[in-house]
């Protein structure tokens, strides 16, 4: 069949995308990486951009992990000795030793009792949430949370349903007081660091307001962390929005291998009971291949070097990148959000320009991303950089020049 109506009805609806400003478009198409060499980070060439190379100032590598040599060698090492491949999901024959290795270094890692891998962050998050949340909860989360965590609400089936104003502790402290005789349980979902901004959730009050309200529940307070951009990027040891916090743990933990630590795949960590549970109830993890054992090996050396001496040396020099750029843009009066995590928003403030000095960047060999009106609010356009540890200073400074340079700078 042709499908000639059905297309015409799907084309007319990303043609109406693209006018609003919300589409997505054409994929950047990496064809070639260049690694670091002297003071020169690792660049990326583009399909149709000859052999120009691009700084990366839009990858969640913030670690480098993904391009250190021990950590492909690890890889390349397991799918020699297991194949390429899972061949089935877990249950069936798709367990690997490295698959459990892992899980057991991330339950270390983290102080749970165990951990429990899968496909992806997002499929972690939908996994886990969905079998936890029946006709008998409150389900409680923050307005500015990660897509996984909104179509996970989405998707779940609970006696009700509150989305409060984003770090609102006033907000859920309420919410948590209205369910109370009514739900059996109450789960409480956020992100650890809301990544347009790089802000972080003040994880160390909503852990107090949820024990405070716990005894109130016959089935608890659960307390969900989405943490996937800030293991491995935020916290003296790289434990994420917990330890920057000083937070106690939370109930539930879900972060992902795929951005500080450089590989694939995302996990939970929580007790054994959650665990054998989740094994046994979420989609996501029983009907879905696991990732493949060569990148659970690669995973699995990206979290011992992130849980050492030379990690700990990672997170200094991420951190001493992310000031240097900080420090760079207020000298040039561009405004931006400080703080310790690797992403640094720069508040253009205005679609327009936006757009421009992302085509300026790109023309001088940066990519960036930019968020312009109607994907954020008038008033908050931004570029979102992200410093990753393998950028050099000869990296960041030129960048600034090239910042220095842009369109309008002289303009009073």
């Amino acid at each position: 069949m042709p499908l000639d109506r059905l297309t015409d009805v799907l084309d007319g609806h990303v043609r109406e995308l693209a006018r609003k400003g919300t589409a997505k478009g054409a994929e950047a198409v990496v064809t070639a990486v260049e690694m670091p060499r002297g003071e020169r980070g690792p660049r990326v060439r583009l399909e149709g951009e000859g052999e120009r190379p691009f700084i990366r100032l839009n990858s969640n590598s913030y670690l480098g992990m993904g391009l250190r040599p021990d950590v492909i060698a690890a890889e390349e090492a397991e799918a020699r000795a297991s194949g390429a491949g899972p061949g089935a999901v877990r249950f069936i024959s798709g367990t690997y030793a490295a698959h459990v290795e892992l899980e057991r270094r991330l339950a270390r890692f983290h102080g749970r009792e165990e951990a429990m891998l899968f496909s992806s962050a997002y499929a972690a998050v939908v996994g886990c949430l969905v079998p936890l949340i029946d006709a008998g909860t409150a389900l409680i989360s923050d307005e500015l949370n990660h897509n996984s965590i909104i179509n996970a609400v989405r998707l779940a089936r609970p006696l009700s349903k509150v989305v409060y104003p984003h770090l609102d502790m006033r907000a859920l402290d309420r919410a948590l007081a209205q369910a109370a005789g009514k739900a059996r349980r109450a789960v409480v979902v956020t992100d650890g660091i809301f990544s347009m901004r790089g802000v972080h959730a003040p994880v160390d009050e909503i852990m107090e307001i949820a024990r405070r309200h716990d005894r109130n529940f016959p089935e608890n307070v659960v307390v969900v962390l989405d943490d996937s951009h800030g293991v491995g990027a935020i916290g003296a040891t790289g434990r994420g929005t917990e330890e920057y916090t000083g937070a106690p743990p939370v109930d539930i933990l879900v972060a992902t291998l795929g951005k500080a630590l450089g590989v694939n795949g995302g996990y939970v960590a929580t007790n054994a009971a959650l665990v054998r549970y989740l094994r046994e109830s979420a989609p996501f993890y029983i009907y879905s291949n696991p990732i493949t054992p060569g990148e659970a090996r690669a995973a699995l050396k990206a979290v011992e070097i992130l849980d050492s001496g030379e990690g700990r040396q990672l997170l200094e020099r991420l951190r001493a990148l992310t000031r240097r750029f900080e420090d760079g843009l207020m000298r040039l009066g561009i405004e931006v959000l400080q703080g310790e995590h690797p992403v640094v928003p720069l508040m253009i403030r205005d679609t327009a320009r936006t757009h421009e000095l992302v085509r300026h960047l790109r023309d001088h060999g940066i990519l960036a991303t930019g968020l312009a009106f109607p994907v954020v609010p008038r008033g908050d356009e931004e570029i979102r950089a992200q410093i990753n540890a393998d950028h050099t200073e000869t990296d960041i400074d030129y960048v600034l020049d090239v910042l220095a340079n842009r369109p309008g700078a002289g303009d009073t």
